[in-house]
C-alpha cells in the first residue's frame, strides 16, 4: 500500500473501471450528504482521509478490446485499471466534478467562452475535463475516453455517458435502480453547488474545486495477479454501504465462471456464461428498478427464487444466501469432491431452546449437507440458473404492479390486484412461479389466484391465524408447480384441505374466531370493526361489486390506504362523538355501552369518495346524505349522495337509526358469505359477529334485500 494519495496523483495517466462483477452506484442521501458536508467542512490546509481505493491492471487481453481506449493506452501512455474496492466513492467523485464543470461553464460570466478559455483557478475547464472525466482523441475528436466508467456497455455507463456526462445521441436508455441514484447524485450537487455560487459567487468553487483534488487523501493500494480479485471483493465490499445478497451472488458466479479447466470447459464457453452472467443481472435490475419511485428489494427477489428454484427449508433468515454461497455455488463445487474422513471426531451437541424461533414454520424434510451428495457442478447448471433468474425477475415485477399491465389478461390483472391491496405475504414465490412455469394457462392461473385470496381473508384476516401460517407448505408448493410437480388442482386442494379448521364437519364456518377478535377491539379501544385490518379490504371489496352493475368506479384503493393519522376515508355514520339532538333523540334508548357497539358495529362504517368528506364528522344524518353550497351557489363541500356507490345506497335511507345499522350489518356479512363461500348459519349468529344482539329481533333483513344479496 503506498503513502497517502490525492485525486490528482490518483488520476494522473490512469483510466479506471468498474468491472463486471461489481454492482452499480448504490449510494443514496446519507453517504452523498456525509461525502458534501466532509468537502465544505475542511478547513485550512488540513488533509482529509477518505479511505481505502483498491485497484487491479486491466491485463491486455481484456484492454485491447476496449476500442475507445486503446489509443489513450498506446500512444500517451494510460494504465488501466479495476476498481475492486472504491467505486462508490470514485463515482461519486466523477458525478461531483461533472456538475462543477457545467455550473461553471453555463455561469453568465462564462457564456461567450471555450473550454480552453474558462478558468476555474489556475486551471482551465479543458484541463479539468480532461484530467478527470473525458478524452476525445484528436484531430477528429469522435472517439471519447472516459477516465472512469464501466468495464461493459451495461445500462448504467449508457446513463452515465449520456445522462450524468452530456454525451448527445444517447437513443433509448434503459433505466433501473441504480440509473436512478446516479441520477440523483447529479441533482443533489447541482442544487447544492448553484446555492453555494448564488450566496458567495463563482470563485468559491476554487476552494471547493482544491479541497476535492488536493486534500482528498486516499489509500491506494494495488493488487498483484497472484491476489484472488474476486475473493477481495466480497471481502472489501463489506465496508460502507454492504452489497446485497444478490450482488455477490453475481460475482461469485463470474468466479466460479473462471475456474474451469480449459481442456474441460473451453474459454468461449466461459466467455458466454459470463455474458449471460452480465446481461441477466442487467435485466434483474432493470425489472427492480422499473418502478423508479418504487424500486423493489434485491434480496426479497432472491430468496423468493431460492424458494421457488431449489428444495426449501428453513432455520434462519439468510439461510438461503449461505446455501447458494457456500454450498451451491461454492468453488469447492467445481472442483472434484476430495473424500473426507469425520469418523474419529467427537459429536458436539449445541443446546437450542427451541421455544425461540422467528415465528415462521420450520419443514421437517431438511436434509443435512453432504460432500458427497452432489457430482461436481457443471456449467450448464451456472448457465441453467442464470436463465431461470432472469425470465423470473419480469414475473417478480408484475406481481408488485400488474395494474394496467399488458403482460396480464384483464381477469388476471384483476386478481393479482386484490392479492397486492389484501396482501400476499408468503405466496409471492408461488404467484411467481405459476406464471414462470411451463404449461400453466391464464385460467388455472386466475383460479389459483383466487383461492389464494380466499385463503388469506379467511385465514388470517377473519379466522385471525398467525401470518405465517402454512408459509413452508406454500414455499415448498412453489417449486413443486415451477419443476412441475404439482398441478393447479393439487394447490388448490391443499389451500382447501389448509382451511379445514375454521369449518365445521357440515361445512359452517366457526364464527366465534371472527367474533372474539371483534370482541376484543371493543374491550381494548372501544374501535370494533373499525379496528379490524381486513376493514379496509373487505369495504373495498363490497364497492367493487357494488360497481359492476354500474361499469364506472367511484373510488380507487388510494381513498383506502390513508395513513395510520387520517383514516377519514372510513366514515363512522352514526358519529363517534354524537352531541346534536338529531343523534341523542334516536340513540336515547340504549346504554352507553351500547351505543359503543352501534358505532363500532360493521354496518355503520362507511367508505368515503374523498377525504373531504371528514368534515362531515358529527353532523346530523340529512346534512351528512346532502351537498352543501355557498353563497354563490357553488358545492362547498360533498355529501354521501354524491359520493361512492356505498354512499349512495346509505344515502337512500330516510334516517340512521339502530335498526339501519343492524340491517346493512347483515346485509355486508351476507355479501361476505357469498363472496368468500362461507357460512355464518343464522341471523342470531350473525348478530353475534355485529355485536349488535341486543337490538329488538324483529328489525331484520327482508326477505326482498336477501334475495338481493344472493344475486
Amino acid at each position: 500500500m503506498k503513502e497517502l494519495q490525492s485525486l490528482d496523483d490518483i488520476f494522473n495517466k490512469k483510466i479506471f473501471r468498474i468491472p463486471d462483477y461489481q454492482r452499480g452506484y448504490a449510494w443514496g442521501e446519507k453517504q452523498l450528504v456525509d461525502f458534501w458536508e466532509d468537502l465544505l467542512n475542511l478547513d485550512g490546509h488540513r488533509l482529509h482521509y477518505t479511505g481505502v481505493l483498491s485497484i487491479k491492471q486491466v491485463p491486455k487481453e481484456s484492454w485491447s478490446n476496449w476500442n475507445d481506449e486503446c489509443w489513450l493506452i498506446e500512444k500517451r501512455r494510460h494504465i488501466p485499471y479495476f476498481i475492486v474496492d472504491g467505486q462508490q466513492r470514485l463515482t461519486t467523485v466523477s458525478i461531483f466534478l461533472q456538475c462543477l464543470v457545467e455550473t461553471v461553464k453555463q455561469h453568465p460570466d462564462n457564456a461567450q467562452l471555450n473550454d480552453k478559455d474558462i478558468l476555474l483557478g489556475t486551471y482551465t475547464l479543458s484541463d479539468i475535463i480532461e484530467k478527470y472525466i473525458v478524452v476525445e482523441e484528436p484531430p477528429h475528436h469522435i472517439i471519447k475516453s472516459y477516465k472512469f466508467g464501466y468495464e461493459v456497455d451495461n445500462p448504467s455507463f449508457t446513463f452515465m455517458r449520456h445522462k450524468i456526462f452530456n454525451e448527445p445521441h444517447g437513443g433509448s436508455i434503459n433505466e433501473t435502480f441504480y440509473t436512478l441514484n446516479l441520477e440523483n447524485a447529479k441533482k443533489f450537487f447541482l442544487e447544492n453547488i448553484n446555492e453555494i455560487v448564488n450566496a458567495q459567487g463563482l470563485s468559491a468553487l476554487e476552494d471547493i474545486y482544491e479541497k476535492l483534488t488536493q486534500r482528498f487523501m486516499f489509500n491506494l493500494y494495488e493488487i498483484d495477479d497472484n491476489f484472488d480479485v474476486f475473493v477481495a471483493f466480497e471481502t472489501m465490499n463489506n465496508r460502507g454501504k454492504k452489497l446485497s445478497d444478490l450482488e455477490l451472488l453475481k460475482n461469485r458466479l463470474i468466479y466460479l465462471t473462471t475456474l474451469y479447466d480449459k481442456t474441460e470447459v473451453a474459454q468461449n464457453v466461459q466467455d458466454a456464461a459470463r455474458k449471460n452472467i452480465n446481461d441477466t443481472w442487467g435485466e434483474i435490475y432493470h425489472q427492480l428498478g422499473k418502478n423508479k419511485k418504487k424500486p423493489l428489494n434485491d434480496d426479497e427477489f432472491l430468496k423468493a427464487h431460492w424458494i421457488m428454484y431449489f428444495k426449501y427449508s428453513r432455520k434462519k433468515g439468510n439461510d438461503y444466501i449461505r446455501y447458494l454461497l457456500d454450498d451451491y455455488f461454492s468453488p469447492k463445487q467445481v472442483f472434484e469432491k476430495t473424500k473426507v474422513s469425520t469418523k474419529d471426531l467427537e459429536m458436539v451437541e449445541e443446546l437450542i431452546d427451541e421455544d425461540i424461533n422467528d415465528g415462521d414454520d420450520v419443514a421437517e424434510d431438511e436434509t443435512p449437507y453432504n460432500s458427497d451428495s452432489r457430482s461436481k457442478l457443471q456449467i450448464t447448471e451456472i448457465n441453467d440458473y442464470v436463465n431461470s433468474l432472469k425470465g423470473a425477475s419480469e414475473h417478480w415485477y408484475n406481481s408488485f404492479f400488474p395494474e394496467n399491465n399488458a403482460a396480464f389478461s384483464s381477469v388476471e390483472s384483476v386478481a393479482l390486484d386484490r392479492l397486492n391491496r389484501l396482501g400476499i405475504g408468503y405466496f409471492r414465490p408461488l404467484v411467481m412461479s405459476c406464471f414462470a412455469a411451463q404449461g400453466i394457462d391464464a385460467t388455472e392461473r386466475v383460479r389459483l389466484l383466487n383461492e389464494i385470496e380466499r385463503f388469506i381473508f379467511i385465514s388470517s384476516r377473519v379466522s385471525r391465524a398467525i401470518s405465517t401460517y402454512g408459509s413452508s407448505e406454500y414455499y415448498r408448493a412453489a417449486r413443486e408447480v415451477y419443476k412441475a410437480e404439482k398441478n393447479i388442482n393439487e394447490i388448490i386442494e391443499s389451500l382447501d384441505k389448509s382451511l379445514s379448521w375454521v369449518f365445521e364437519d357440515d361445512g359452517a364456518y366457526k364464527y366465534n374466531y371472527f367474533k372474539n377478535f371483534i370482541s376484543k377491539k371493543f374491550a381494548s379501544g372501544g374501535e370494533g370493526f373499525y379496528a379490524w385490518n381486513g376493514l379496509r379490504y373487505f369495504l373495498y371489496e363490497y364497492e367493487e361489486n357494488l360497481m359492476k352493475s354500474r361499469n364506472q368506479p367511484k373510488v380507487t384503493w388510494q381513498n383506502f390506504i390513508k395513513g395510520e393519522k387520517d383514516k377519514v376515508s372510513i366514515e363512522h355514520i352514526y358519529p363517534q362523538t354524537a352531541t346534536s339532538e338529531y343523534w341523542l333523540k334516536n340513540y336515547k334508548c340504549y346504554t352507553k355501552e351500547q351505543c359503543k357497539y352501534l358505532n363500532g358495529s360493521l354496518g355503520n362504517l362507511l367508505p368515503l369518495s374523498s377525504s373531504v368528506n371528514s368534515s362531515l364528522q358529527n353532523d346530523d344524518f340529512p346534512d351528512k346524505k346532502n351537498l352543501k353550497h355557498n353563497k354563490d351557489g357553488k358545492v362547498s363541500r360533498n355529501g354521501y349522495s354524491n359520493g361512492s356507490y356505498s354512499e349512495l345506497e346509505v344515502a337512500d335511507k330516510d334516517k340512521w337509526t339502530n335498526i339501519e345499522i343492524k340491517e346493512r350489518g347483515l346485509h355486508l356479512l351476507a355479501f361476505m358469505e357469498v363472496r368468500w363461500k362461507i357460512n355464518f348459519g343464522s341471523e342470531e349468529n350473525k348478530l353475534e359477529i355485529l355485536h349488535l344482539n341486543f337490538i329488538d329481533k324483529s328489525t331484520t333483513l327482508t326477505e326482498e334485500s336477501d334475495k338481493e344479496v344472493e344475486k
